[in-house]
C-alpha cells in the first residue's frame, strides 16, 4: 500500500483541579470555542465540544501524526493559560485524562451525548460519568483518584 489510510476518532474527557465547579456559563462557549481553535491549530478536526461546570468532552478527529497524549497536554495547557488570562485567575485542569476510542458509526450519538452534558449531569455527577465510561470501556481503574 503507497499511502496512510486511516479513520481514528477519540473522545477525551478531562475535569478541573479537584473537580470544583469553576467554568462559569457566560464564558464555557468561549472556552469550548478556544478549545477547538487550539485542536485545529494542531491539525486536529474537533467534531464536538461539550461539558459542565467541572469538566469537559472533546470529540476529535487525529491524523497518523498524532498522539493522544501530546494533543491532550497542549489542549489542556493552552485552554488552562487562556481561562487564567481571560476569565479565571489560578484556573487549571487536574492531572490526567480520559481517552476512548470511537468507530465513526458511533459518532453522531456522541456528539449528540456531548451536546447535552448540561441535561445530563442534572441526574449524574461527572465522576460517576467517569466510572462508566471506563467500566464501558474496560478501562481499570483506582477508586483513590476519584476522592
Amino acid at each position: 500500500m503507497a499511502s496512510t489510510y486511516l479513520s481514528l476518532y477519540v473522545h477525551v474527557v478531562f475535569a478541573t483541579r479537584e473537580r470544583a465547579p469553576t467554568i462559569r456559563k457566560e464564558w464555557m462557549n468561549d472556552l469550548h470555542a478556544y478549545t477547538g481553535g487550539t485542536a485545529r491549530a494542531l491539525g486536529v478536526t474537533p467534531l464536538e465540544i461539550g461539558g459542565v461546570a467541572d469538566h469537559v468532552h472533546l470529540l476529535l478527529g487525529l491524523k497518523a501524526t498524532h498522539t493522544v497524549s501530546d494533543v491532550v497536554r497542549e489542549i489542556k495547557r493552552a485552554s488552562s493559560v487562556w481561562v487564567s488570562r481571560e476569565k479565571n485567575r489560578g484556573f487549571s485542569w487536574q492531572a490526567g485524562y480520559g481517552a476512548f476510542s470511537v468507530s465513526r458509526w458511533e459518532l453522531d450519538a456522541l456528539r449528540t451525548y456531548i451536546a447535552g452534558q448540561e441535561e445530563h449531569h442534572h441526574a449524574v455527577s461527572s465522576a460517576d460519568e467517569l466510572r462508566a465510561l471506563l467500566l464501558e470501556h474496560g478501562v481499570e481503574y483506582e477508586e483513590k483518584y476519584f476522592e
